[in-house]
């Protein structure tokens, strides 16, 4: 006991002798409409700079300074988490083409290994791809893509090992090993091979912006150099990707902003041929094809069906005139994808919230939801490649239930788990843990859900630590899993709550529509409303609320924590975007020009105007903040890492008060954060131990 109190004062003595780097100041004035701004950090954009490269290591060395009493902690949790996490391991086999297919992991490797059996699964393994070996020499290693070939003599693949999200991809000759010479650089990672073996559809990115905005057409053996330019997406406020049909016959170029879609289609079997248009692009029409026998079914918004149906056409025939209704539009039910077999139809919905999957025979003889026994939950079906096949696999996980794999016979109603995800900790028993959904009102009267899950037995007597999270935005759903990391959390006494505000599609589309654009504002307030409620039903306090949110959930966090600062002790803010308005303004940098839909274009008043009343960084303000800790990637291709550098070295100038602000730079990560499953449970340890800290909690 008398060394852990000399060791905190200690502690606490040192931590006074340090001092924070101040980031110098470069004055630059923005000037748009009636407005002009004063960025005193626009400096720190340029990645070239010495001096930016000092400012973001002199934070981490402070970073690193002050969380020094910690280092042992942080290694405690690291070992903890991965102590509970199976690492001889393997994903469930699917069977395609003639092959198992299987991803492994082995016992204190980073990355997965992908193997396949011929026919059964007694074959011998045949190595595709060893990612351990492949990311010798690198700090950040991501396979993103794997495509063999019809004839599985070939395999593509496409890897990054800079996390700037521009992938090469390479050909290895499965028979005799060899990686081919070609090689193709700057791609999305997306691609397709056409039937006859020697023909490759690729996504290409513009260098600079990132966008998806080129498809090209490889044939093997050649330098990539003579490849054909296929299909060139000229408007800057769409992407473009090609992919294939699950049936095999089509090769499809999809092409799409947030509010818009188009499609072209061409047989597989002729890749010389041209691509044939689906149907033209209408500024507001959302649709997305599936092929089955002789029709492409169409998920779409068609006719204002906000929650979309499923309609139908002839391959003959598919201008948007002749599409054909099979299941209409419903107010209170959300359409989120289908998965198609030859007797039955699968639609995985989204009603009051939750994840549904509805089977219905073609022949309409049966039409029958799967039954899931609680309301914190994911579902999601998964790897269903035979058409033939009455088996459907799905994925299931809830917040005290480990995630399974499970086959379902659509016939007989029989489900075989195929694989439950364990946990190596003899103490865990699910049941120890108790999950619900709450509702809190937000400002306007609308009911805010929230799903919570923490240790049973808790007391709500307001001295629990709660950890938020949220995000809201693109219509992204973040629904309740299960995690192995949070047991770290929980079983020290925290409550862990998703709140499940505006901008997502939880409650449908209508939900995201309601937090977008000029209705933006209810994302924030929603997420504020949610932390008062759980504070006024005793599960928590301010003195012990915390929030977390990444990307656009840094957003989020960074708004709230204008707003409301005085509701949490402390907030963790990943890779968070910012510095909206002048990102917004800046169409040379990745995801700008194609997200107009989603914030609003800055170039028109009205959408400027709003989005600087609440951009994080424009509204930096006098006044005591919470704890903050903040993490960014330098090659984040998504929110540049100056968004964060610049918040922070902003809130270091205003900020009043003596609470915590860190400034964690992963010098060799993206906007993923650190590759390799164990580096990416170092960073979770960093995170909860942050928290730890706050509450003084050390063990």
């Amino acid at each position: 006991m008398f060394a852990l109190v000399c060791n905190k004062t200690m502690t606490i003595s040192s931590k006074n002798s340090i001092f924070p780097p101040i980031a110098k100041k470069n004055p630059i004035y923005l000037k748009k409409f009636d407005s002009v701004r004063l960025d005193n950090y626009y400096w720190l954009n340029d990645r070239e700079n010495p001096e930016v490269l000092d400012y973001l290591e002199r934070e981490n060395k402070y970073y690193e300074s002050m969380t020094i009493n910690t280092k042992d902690f942080q290694k405690k949790i690291f070992e903890e988490i991965k102590n509970k996490i199976k690492e001889d391991d393997q994903s469930v086999p699917y069977f395609l083409n003639g092959y198992w297919y299987i991803t492994k992991f082995k016992e204190n490797k980073d990355y997965p290994i992908y193997v396949r059996k011929k026919v059964s699964l007694d074959a011998i393994d045949e190595l595709l791809f060893d990612c351990n070996k492949l990311a010798k020499g690198h700090e950040y290693f991501n396979l993103s893509n794997i495509r063999v070939s019809p004839n599985n003599k070939y395999a593509a693949f496409s890897t990054d090992t800079i996390s700037r999200r521009l992938y090469t991809i390479k050909i290895k000759n499965l028979e005799t090993g060899e990686i081919l010479s070609e090689s193709i650089n700057n791609s999305s990672g997306s691609f397709v091979w056409a039937n006859d073996n020697s023909t490759l559809f690729y996504t290409m990115r513009d260098s600079k912006t990132l966008r998806n905005n080129k498809i090209y057409k490889h044939t093997l053996g050649f330098n990539s150099k003579k490849d054909k330019l296929v299909y060139h997406e000229k408007d800057k406020t769409f992407y473009t990707n090609v992919s294939k049909s699950k049936s095999n016959k089509y090769i499809i170029i999809s092409s799409y902003s947030t509010l818009t879609s188009e499609f072209q289609f061409l047989d597989a079997n002729l890749p010389n041929d041209n691509f044939k248009l689906f149907s033209k692009r209408k500024r507001g029409l959302e649709y997305s094809i599936s092929h089955f026998e002789k029709d492409f079914f169409i998920i779409t918004n068609r006719d204002n069906c906000k929650n979309y149906k499923l309609m139908k056409t002839s391959v003959d025939n598919t201008d948007y005139k002749n599409w054909k209704a099979v299941i209409e539009h419903r107010e209170d039910v959300l359409i989120e994808g289908i998965d198609i077999f030859k007797n039955y139809l699968v639609v995985s919905e989204r009603s009051n919230g939750l994840n549904q999957i509805n089977i219905k025979k073609w022949d309409d003889s049966k039409n029958y939801y799967i039954n899931f026994d609680t309301d914190t939950f994911t579902s999601y079906t998964t790897s269903n490649f035979d058409f033939n096949s009455n088996i459907l696999r799905y994925g299931f996980s809830s917040f005290n239930q480990p995630s399974m794999i499970i086959d379902f016979n659509m016939k007989t109603g029989e489900k075989i788990i195929r694989k439950e995800q364990q946990v190596l900790d003899i103490n865990f028993i699910k049941e120890n843990y108790t999950s619900e959904r709450i509702w809190a009102k937000a400002e306007d009267g609308t009911q805010i859900p929230i799903s919570l899950v923490y240790k049973k037995g808790i007391k709500k007597d307001g001295k629990n630590p709660l950890l938020l999270y949220g995000y809201g935005s693109y219509g992204n759903t973040i629904d309740a899993y299960f995690s192995i990391g949070r047991l770290s959390l929980l079983d020290r006494g925290f409550v862990f709550a998703i709140a499940h505000v505006r901008g997502s599609e939880y409650m449908g589309r209508k939900w995201y529509e309601n937090g977008k654009l000029l209705n933006k504002m209810n994302t924030f307030l929603d997420f504020i409303s949610c932390t008062k409620y759980l504070i006024s039903e005793g599960y928590t306090s301010s003195d012990h609320s915390y929030a977390y949110g990444g990307s656009a959930g840094g957003l989020l966090v960074g708004t709230v924590i204008n707003l409301a600062p005085e509701l949490y002790n402390g907030v963790i803010s990943a890779v968070p975007f910012v510095d909206l308005v002048t990102t917004m303004l800046d169409e040379t940098i990745p995801l700008t020009t194609g997200e107009y839909d989603e914030w609003g274009n800055p170039n028109q008043k009205k959408y400027f105007d709003y989005m600087l009343s609440y951009s994080p960084y424009d509204n930096v303000k006098k006044i005591e903040y919470p704890n903050l800790m903040v993490t960014t990637g330098f090659h984040d291709s998504q929110v540049q890492y100056w968004e964060p550098a610049k918040w922070v070295a902003k809130l270091r100038e205003f900020k009043k008060g003596n609470n915590l602000l860190f400034l964690n730079t992963n010098m060799d990560s993206g906007h993923g954060g650190a590759s390799g499953r164990f580096e990416a449970i170092k960073e979770i340890a960093k995170e909860y131990v942050f928290l730890f800290d706050l509450e003084k909690i050390y063990k």
